[in-house]
């Protein structure tokens, strides 16, 4: 059973915290109400999401919302039954990191492609509009897997 989300990537500034924020949405519209978080490997920690990031996600979704950007730990990764990560290599630094959490990581676009969601950090908006487009889909089957099953399996 799911009942908490971790999505992963770098920075934790642009993709991880508008994923967590188009998955809560697709999430809540379908009933469903756990809780989904974001972190970075990497973690600009402290900064919130990325301007140009934040623009194109309220252009489709409305306000990202409040957020500050926070350092993936083995700690937090505990907390969470489903952690998602953006691009397999971060699922292999996961599985370095954490190894006990290997079974609960998956890529964010597991349902929509499996090959991954590039970073659009300091790209242009046309580039940000494209992982925002890959963002959505992923988030779309997540929620609907999660919703529909109680539980997931790849």
């Amino acid at each position: 059973m799911i009942d908490s989300v971790l999505v992963v990537c770098v920075g934790n500034i642009c993709r991880s915290p508008v994923g967590a924020r188009v998955l809560s949405a697709y999430l809540a519209q379908s009933g469903v109400r756990i809780a989904v978080d974001s972190a970075g490997l990497n973690a600009l920690e402290g900064e919130g999401t990325d301007n140009l990031a934040a623009e194109v996600a309220k252009a489709h979704i409305g306000e990202v919302g409040d957020h500050i950007a926070q350092r993936f730990t083995p700690a937090l990764g505990q907390k969470h039954s489903l952690i998602l990560v953006m691009e397999p290599g971060h699922k292999r630094e996961l599985a370095r990191r954490a190894p006990e959490l290997s079974g609960r990581v998956m890529l964010f676009d597991q349902w929509s492609g499996a090959q991954g969601i590039p970073d659009p950090y300091r790209r242009d908006r046309a580039f940000h509009e494209r992982v925002f487009a890959q963002i959505d889909a992923g988030a779309r089957g997540w929620a609907s897997r999660i919703a529909l099953a109680g539980e997931v399996r790849p």
